[in-house]
């Protein structure tokens, strides 16, 4: 079976969680969109395994949770009418919970932004932690419920709530821009969380760098999914690329690093032996046949 070489496979996925199109990175190495689609599969599947087993009993302090927007094949709106949309088209939300203090994201969730998500995605935070933290969420309501349900009393809990003006006007500004904050309530759910560390800046700062640092969540293009499952192997690569590989200027290590959670510096070869790591191994071939001379006359 024909196999691209380490080199290559380092360079397209180094260019997918840089942000490049998979049609970009087709043109510029030289190899198929199928090769390309191929080898995001793969290293998504290998990557979510490896995130699953690794990112186990983590000693944290402060974590923060937050939900960024983004939509596959088609917006909801444009999904009834839309051409052929394939299962899960629609609006997406990815779920995100970061410890504050070494910036590694513990846990994330991918649906819609109902009360089972965030049950699914508390039970999936609680199962990561080794500790009692403090946590933190914006205002939206499903969190409450699911929280209770994963950690019972056992957690300092408080939400974050941003107040927001109107900008006024159906204009252009209004359409593309943020409404500007007016404001934040601090509110005690759980427990006894400090109130001077309730915040969402970390986790808020961390969305901004998926957008940037994923071609699928950059607004106002044409780079959106297609597919849910290329949506979810990219999300798997890019989070074991910043959690294990990628240095933070801050702590100047890898957050998987700060976080007890790894002892060395990983790079993208490594990834690409989490996939070798995966794959069947290559089938014996069989007795080989002797040509019959008479019938091939």
């Amino acid at each position: 079976m024909n196999k691209l070489d380490t080199k290559t496979r380092c360079t397209i996925l180094n260019m997918l969680v840089e942000g490049s199109s998979m049609r970009s990175i087709s043109r510029i190495t030289g190899v198929s969109i199928n090769t390309v689609s191929k080898l995001l599969v793969d290293a998504g599947e290998a990557c979510a395994a490896y995130h699953d087993e690794t990112v186990r009993n983590v000693n944290a302090q402060r974590v923060q949770c937050d939900e960024i927007w983004s939509f596959v094949y088609a917006k909801d709106k444009n999904v009834k009418t839309a051409k052929a949309a394939p299962d899960g088209a629609g609006d997406v939300w990815t779920w995100t919970a970061i410890d504050a203090d070494s910036k590694m994201i513990l846990s994330y969730e991918v649906g819609d932004r109902s009360a089972a998500t965030a049950i699914e995605f508390m039970d999936d935070l609680c199962a990561r932690l080794a500790n009692r933290v403090q946590l933190t969420t914006d205002g939206h309501k499903a969190y409450l419920e699911a929280v209770e349900g994963a950690f019972g009393g056992d957690i300092d809990y408080a939400m974050l709530v941003k107040l927001y003006g109107d900008l006024g006007g159906k204009t252009a500004e209004r359409k593309y821009s943020p409404a500007e904050c007016t404001g934040i309530k601090k509110r005690a759910v759980e427990g006894r969380p400090d109130m001077a560390h309730v915040s969402t800046s970390y986790v808020e700062r961390q969305n901004l760098t998926m957008r940037m640092g994923m071609r699928r969540f950059t607004r106002l293009t044409n780079g959106f999914s297609k597919k849910l499952e290329n949506h979810l192997h990219m999300l798997s690569l890019y989070f074991v690329h910043y959690n294990f590989v990628r240095i933070h200027k801050t702590l100047r290590m890898t957050p998987a690093m700060a976080a007890g959670v790894s002892d060395t510096l990983r790079d993208m070869e490594w990834i690409v032996g989490l996939i070798d790591a995966r794959a069947p191994a290559p089938k014996k071939r069989g007795p080989y046949k002797k040509r019959n001379q008479e019938n091939s006359n």
